[in-house]
C-alpha cells in the first residue's frame, strides 16, 4: 500500500485536520546513542537525582561515572561492539548502568525479564547467541537463581566508590559473532527485545538508538517532563513500554526515576503518598488492583504531587477510566503502541484528555493508515488493519528476514495486526487484534467490547475474551477475575451482559478463575487462555 497523504485515514507528519497541534521532536537534535543521556544530564546538573531504588540512589554525575566504569569492566570481560549482552534483570540501578554501558560499547542490550523460566531463558540465549550473560542478582532473587544455575560469578560491583549492586557474570561465549557496528543512530541496534505476540512464539525485535530516543524525546516533550518530576518505574524495563516510555523518557528529561522491581499496590500507594511521585504509568490491571484495594479498605488516595497518570499495554475500558479518574483526581491518559514501534504510536494529549477510550492522536513525525484485507486505504470511521510508518519502526526481527519482510513493506509501512478506526477528528481507536477477532454467525465480535461490558460489573477486576471454534462457527468464551470477597456466579454475569450486548456478542460460556495469566508487564496472555479451550 503506497503512501497517499490525500487519504482520509492517513495521519501525516505534522497536525492532521481536527487533531491538536502537538509539539514535534527534530530528529537531527536527538542524541546519537542511549548512553549520551546520562552524560548530557550530568553536564547540565550533576547533582540532580537520577535513580532511586530502595536503599540506594545515584545522581546524574554518579550515574555517568558508573556507566564509564561499567563500560570499562565489560570491555575487560571481552564485550565488543556488535556483541549481544544478555541482561537478565528486574528494575534496578544495576540494570540502567549495564544498559548504558552496553550502549557506550555499541553492544546490543538483550533485555530479559528474570521471571522467565529456565527453559524460556535458554531458548532466547540460544537464538541470540550473546557474548556474555549478566544478572542483576542483587535486586532479584530470580536473577540470582538463574545466575547460580548458569554457574555465573556473582560479586558486588563497586566502581569509583559507586555501588550499583550485586551482578552475576557468565562465562565468555567464544563462538559469539559480532554484528557490524553502524555509525548512524538509525542503523545501529541498541536493544534486542523478544516478544511473543499473539502466537506464543518469540521474535527478537531489533530497536535502534534513534527508534528508542525518538520515542523517549516525544514522550518527554508531550508530557512536559522535567527535573522536578519523579517518575515511578514499576513497568519492567525489559519490556519496551517500561524501557522507552518510562525509563528513557525520564533520563532524556533529566528527571528522577524511582525504580521498583515488582508491582505491589502498597508500594505504589506509599510512593505516591511519601516519595513525591508525580508520574505513574501502568497497565489497566495495575490501575484496577489499586482501585480494588482502596475500595476494600474504604480509603482515599493520598498523592499530593501526582500530575500525570497513564494506561497502556492493553485496552482500557470506560468503566475503569471513570473510576480511576475519580480516585486519582486527574485524567487517566491512554495510548497505543507495540514492541515493533518502540513502542509509541499514539497517545492522548496532556491538555486535551479524552472522555472516551480512544488512544488519542498519532505522535508528530509518525504516519498511520487503516487498510482493508487487500491493502487498500479505508475512509475515516471504518475499521481495518492499522499500518504505521516513521522513525519509531524497528530495524526488523533478528535472524528472521522473512518475518521482517512480511511485517514491513518496501515503503516502510509496518502492518501492526491491530484493528483500528480513525475518526473525523483524527483520533485513533483500537478495536482489537486481527488474529483475536471472533466471527460469530457472520458477525464480527471484538473482544475489548465484550470485556468492557464484563468489566463494568462492580465485582469484576478484569476479564479476557477469546474465540472457540465449533462446527461451522465460533463461540465467545470469557474468562473473568473477580474481587476476593465476591460470590459472583457465571449466570449472574450472563444476566449482566444481556442488557449491555447484542445477542451475537454475548459469551457462550463465562469461566470465573482466580487470576488471568499475565506477562511481567501485567498484560493478559490470551494465547494461554486459548490453550485452556
Amino acid at each position: 500500500m503506497a503512501a497517499n497523504n490525500e487519504s482520509q485515514n492517513i495521519r501525516p507528519v505534522g497536525p492532521a485536520s481536527g487533531a491538536p497541534d502537538l509539539p514535534s521532536v527534530p530528529l537531527a537534535e536527538l542524541p546519537r546513542r542511549l548512553s549520551d543521556l546520562p552524560a548530557i544530564a550530568a553536564a547540565r546538573n550533576p547533582d540532580q537525582c537520577a535513580l532511586i531504588e530502595t536503599g540506594r540512589r545515584l545522581s546524574y554525575g554518579q550515574l555517568e561515572l558508573a556507566v564509564q566504569a561499567a563500560a570499562a569492566r565489560l570491555r575487560e570481560l571481552g564485550l565488543r561492539g556488535g556483541d549481544r549482552l544478555m541482561i537478565v534483570n528486574e528494575n534496578s540501578i544495576a540494570l540502567i548502568v549495564l544498559l548504558m554501558a552496553a550502549a557506550r560499547l555499541d553492544a546490543w542490550a538483550l533485555l530479559v525479564n528474570a521471571r522467565l523460566s529456565e527453559a524460556e531463558m535458554e531458548a532466547l540465549r540460544l537464538h541470540a547467541g550473546p557474548r556474555r550473560v549478566v544478572y542483576t542478582a542483587g535486586c532479584s532473587s530470580d536473577a540470582l537463581a538463574h545466575a547460580q544455575r548458569a554457574g555465573a560469578e556473582v560479586s558486588d560491583w563497586v566502581m569509583d566508590g559507586i555501588d550499583i549492586g550485586r551482578v552475576g557474570v557468565s562465562a565468555l561465549n567464544e563462538e559469539c559473532e559480532a554484528e557490524p557496528v553502524r555509525e548512524a543512530a538509525h542503523e545501529q541496534c541498541a536493544a534486542l527485545i523478544y516478544t511473543t505476540g499473539t502466537t506464543g512464539a518469540p521474535k527478537g525485535v531489533m530497536l535502534s538508538h534513534r527508534n528508542l530516543l525518538f520515542v523517549a524525546a516525544a514522550s518527554a516533550t508531550l508530557r512536559r517532563v522535567d527535573g522536578r518530576d519523579v517518575v515511578y518505574s514499576v513497568l519492567p524495563i525489559s519490556h519496551v513500554y517500561g524501557l522507552a516510555s518510562v525509563c528513557l523518557c525520564t533520563l532524556y528529561a533529566g528527571a528522577t526515576l524511582r525504580l521498583e522491581p515488582r508491582f505491589s499496590v502498597d508500594a505504589v500507594l506509599h510512593a505516591l503518598a511519601h516519595e513525591d511521585v508525580s508520574i505513574f504509568q501502568g497497565v489497566p490491571a495495575m490501575h484496577a488492583r489499586i482501585l480494588e484495594t482502596l475500595a476494600t479498605r474504604k480509603a482515599a488516595l493520598h498523592a499530593p504531587r501526582l500530575r500525570f497518570v497513564y494506561s497502556g499495554g492493553s485496552p482500557m475500558d470506560m468503566d475503569l477510566k471513570h473510576r480511576a479518574e475519580e480516585v486519582y483526581g486527574t485524567s487517566l491518559h491512554n495510548g497505543y503502541g507495540m514492541t515493533e514501534t518502540s513502542p509509541t504510536v499514539a497517545q492522548t494529549p496532556l491538555d486535551a484528555p479524552r472522555s472516551d477510550t480512544s488512544v488519542g492522536y498519532v505522535i508528530p513525525g509518525v504516519e498511520v493508515q487503516v487498510a482493508d484485507a487487500d491493502g487498500q486505504a479505508l475512509p475515516a470511521g471504518q475499521v481495518g488493519e492499522l499500518w504505521v510508518r516513521g522513525p519509531n519502526i524497528m530495524l526488523g526481527y533478528y535472524r528472521a528476514p522473512e518475518l521482517t519482510a512480511r511485517a514491513v513493506d518496501a515503503e516502510g509501512w509496518l502492518r501492526t495486526g491491530d484493528l483500528a478506526r480513525i475518526d473525523a477528528d483524527a483520533s485513533v481507536s483500537i478495536v482489537g487484534r486481527s488474529k483475536e477477532l471472533i466471527i460469530r454467525s457472520g458477525f464480527n465480535v471484538y473482544p475489548p467490547e465484550v470485556e468492557q461490558a464484563l468489566n463494568s460489573h462492580p465485582e469484576v477486576v478484569q476479564s479476557a475474551v477469546v474465540g472457540r471454534a465449533v462446527a461451522g462457527n465460533e463461540e465467545v468464551v470469557a474468562f473473568v477475575e473477580v474481587t476476593p470477597s465476591s460470590t459472583l456466579a457465571p449466570q449472574a454475569l450472563q444476566d449482566w451482559v444481556r442488557a449491555r450486548l447484542a445477542p451475537y456478542k454475548r459469551p457462550s460460556e463465562i469461566r470465573i478463575i482466580a487470576a488471568l495469566p499475565a506477562a511481567a508487564t501485567g498484560k493478559v496472555l490470551r494465547h494461554k487462555l486459548a490453550q485452556l479451550l
